[in-house]
């Protein structure tokens, strides 16, 4: 079934056909990758050979692996993942890690106040969460649905009491001046909206577009953030922003511009793009 399963996706031109294969088998059987090997000639079922067809059918409709599973994995971390949320992404681990060593930069006398915006899966303040307990950490989202699913995934990794999860649009839960924060993240949309029909159907027909949509040129979420960052960030307080891979000049002249900010650095990811910029408020 593996083979001929793998087969059926490749003339479909699903990605990683074999390993897919093995994955909706496993979810079928409610089994691991491990006990398929171990149980390598169990006769399947009718009833689960029909599951199993159906997560295959399902799969070749181009819906994405993890809403199928309801499970990614990001920062090692095995996260719960609905239509509701972005799946999230390797790259955005680039993200984790700028954000780490900026946390281990500013070596505070206390624990560090740090705000994510725009959580989705909650998936960028639990890695951190997980990685510096001793920091307190804030996550908005204006979706419901992503708000529970975050608050949900915290509580699997026992994080629940470390990050405080606050459905609201961007910064609109807190007062400019009266709530500042040593460290801003963010994973904002940033695909032009002209773009988005290019995407992979997964993407495209799958994802939430309030998660990916950053109109016209990609960047009025960014622009928004960086003007606003300024009046919630303590003193030498640092800003990350994800962007789009070609995004890196407009995004510095958009922060150049604002004359708000002293160093500003860009992370490369491992394709060797500008993946994530930082900030520094002077």
């Amino acid at each position: 079934m593996i083979h001929w399963a793998a087969d059926y996706l490749r003339q479909r031109r699903i990605d990683s056909p074999r390993l897919t294969a093995e994955l909706l088998l496993c979810q079928a059987l409610a089994a691991s990758r491990l006990d398929l090997y171990l149980n390598y000639q169990k006769p399947l079922e009718d009833a689960e050979l029909q599951r199993f067809k159906a997560l295959l059918l399902r799969r070749a409709r181009r819906e994405p692996l993890a809403y199928i599973t309801g499970i990614k994995e990001f920062w090692s971390l095995e996260l719960r993942v609905t239509p509701a949320v972005l799946i999230p992404r390797p790259e955005t681990e680039c993200l984790v890690e700028a954000a780490l060593a900026a946390m281990d930069r500013q070596a505070p006398d206390g624990p560090l106040r740090i705000l994510e915006l725009g959580t989705g899966s909650g998936a960028v303040s639990i890695a951190l969460a997980k990685e510096r307990p001793q920091h307190f950490f804030a996550a908005t989202d204006r979706s419901t649905a992503a708000i529970a699913q975050a608050a949900d995934n915290a509580r699997r990794h026992a994080l629940a009491a470390h990050i405080g999860f606050v459905c609201a649009d961007w910064f609109s839960a807190f007062a400019p001046g009266a709530q500042r924060f040593d460290l801003i993240v963010t994973n904002p949309p940033y695909v032009p909206s002209a773009d988005l029909q290019q995407l992979e159907p997964e993407i495209f027909e799958h994802e939430p577009r309030l998660a990916l949509d950053g109109a016209a040129d990609g960047l009025t979420c960014v622009r928004h953030i960086v003007a606003h960052a300024p009046g919630y960030l303590t003193p030498g307080g640092r800003l990350l922003v994800e962007i789009g891979h070609d995004q890196e000049n407009d995004v510095r002249a958009l922060i150049e511009a604002g004359g708000q900010y002293g160093d500003t650095v860009f992370h490369k990811d491992l394709g060797g793009h500008a993946r994530v910029v930082a900030a520094t408020k002077k």
